[in-house]
């Protein structure tokens, strides 16, 4: 985390044991305890945000929770209809497309080695292996 500047801060008791940590995004300006974080339920979440995004200014920190009306999820949900079926596919026909798309891929290539080849101004740019 040094790498993304980010530091670590140990809290600790009289006796010298932990019983808090906190991470500190010094690029940010912003300090989070682990015990936010691990607190953090199921669609919550802790982030910044700039009040413009073409202006330079200070980010401000913020804790979410997002809220979900299951019951309206779950009647859009009942009201979907299945994508209709175009063509059935089996795992040979997909294999077979990606062999040819990659032999395509490589014809293509080789060709373009080639006429680099064949030209004075470009064959440097030909790496040979």
């Amino acid at each position: 985390m040094e790498k993304e500047n980010i530091s670590t801060v140990l809290r600790r008791g009289k006796e010298g044991v932990i019983y808090g940590i906190s991470f500190i995004d010094h690029k940010m300006g912003i300090a989070i305890s682990a015990s936010k974080i691990g607190a953090l339920s199921s669609g919550e979440f802790v982030s910044m945000v700039a009040d413009y995004p073409d202006r330079k200014i200070e980010l401000k920190a913020f804790h979410c929770e997002i809220q979900n009306d299951h019951a309206a999820l779950k009647k859009e949900q009942d009201n979907y209809k299945p994508f209709p079926s175009i063509r059935n596919l089996d795992t040979s026909m997909v294999q077979r497309n990606y062999l040819q798309i990659k032999q395509d891929v490589e014809d293509l290539v080789n060709a373009e080695i080639e006429k680099m080849m064949g030209d004075p101004e470009l064959v440097g740019l030909v790496v040979k292996k």
